[in-house]
């Protein structure tokens, strides 16, 4: 695998491949951490969360289209209007959803995967209808175009690097709305245990419904920064949901750490591996490796302490 390179050019390309696995990295987390949310928070199994982070892609594209069009001056910070807008946009969805279909789910696991697929469905095909089969995609604002030469041999893309600039502010501000704030606390309660939250006065329905929305939210803004990697497609979001899911639950589907040490782990792995075997293969192996951890760790890598 490696004797037909040297060493000067196994270095470049270990740093090469490093760095598109934090490109990577960053999509995971951004993905996962609506789904932490969601699915290590509340328990249910969103299959449709894909689907949202699709919707944060199209409307990146649509702003991206208005800007050219209308406002050509402002073109340079589209993409925070986007973000912002993707995730209002998303997280809007996500609480209807709540409201009309989820609330009705709760502690029934198998039912909430199978009606999210579902939606999932139905989003695809709405998604085909409204924009059309084909892939889109956005046009970056010229800041961030181009590289960032280290060596001779390596370049860092500028966009790869604002994805990751924005995956640790984002990852922050799930950190502090989690865990140092009241609505975090709440949510925690509820997660604990919900009868006793609703003795001491907290409204349950409007937590379930804010929770959501903000996962939904945070994946809307994933798929703004997927667009910086990937064209826009309706089915776009299915090829990361497995992943998705697989980060989650092999970091511990209540840890935040775990999700992104999770996260960090698969996407070098599979990057490095990319390299030099195919693809496919990348799949295969990284997934045998995760299930032979969960099988000795089935909690996964992190758990909360809970006493006892």
């Amino acid at each position: 695998m490696f004797a037909d390179y040297s060493w000067g050019e196994l270095g470049s390309i270990f740093a090469m491949q490093g760095f598109a696995g934090l490109i990577l990295f960053s999509v995971f987390v951004l993905m996962a951490l609506g789904l932490a949310i969601i699915f290590g928070q509340m328990g249910v199994i969103n299959m449709a969360h894909g689907e949202f982070m699709i919707l944060g892609a199209y409307v990146t594209y649509l702003m991206s289209g208005l800007f050219q069009t209308w406002l050509p001056g402002l073109f340079g910070i589209y993409f925070f209007v986007a973000m912002a807008l993707a995730f209002v946009v998303a997280g809007a969805l996500g609480m209807v959803v709540e409201w009309a279909l989820i609330r009705r789910l709760y502690h029934r696991p198998l039912d909430t995967l199978l009606a999210t697929w579902g939606l999932s469905l139905i989003l695809q095909q709405t998604y085909r209808s409204v924009f059309g089969a084909r892939e889109v995609g956005v046009t970056v604002p010229s800041w961030m175009m181009g590289s960032l030469p280290l060596t001779n041999m390596i370049e860092v893309p500028i966009s790869g690097l604002f994805v990751m600039v924005l995956t640790i502010v984002i990852a922050a501000g799930v950190y502090l709305l989690l865990y140092r704030s009241q609505w975090g606390l709440q949510v925690r309660a509820v997660m604990a245990n919900r009868t006793m939250a609703e003795a001491t006065g907290i409204n349950t329905g409007r937590t379930d419904r804010l929770t959501f929305g903000i996962g939904c939210g945070v994946a809307g803004v994933a798929g703004s920064a997927f667009t910086m990697i990937g064209s826009t497609g309706p089915t776009s979001g299915q090829l990361y949901i497995v992943d998705t899911f697989l980060v989650v639950v092999f970091g511990g589907s209540a840890s935040l750490l775990g999700t992104i040490a999770s996260a960090f782990t698969i996407s070098q792995t599979q990057s490095f591996l990319e390299f030099f075997l195919s693809g496919s293969m990348a799949k295969v192996l990284t997934l045998l490796a995760v299930v032979g951890v969960l099988m000795l760790r089935p909690q996964g890598l992190f758990t909360l302490k809970l006493r006892k």
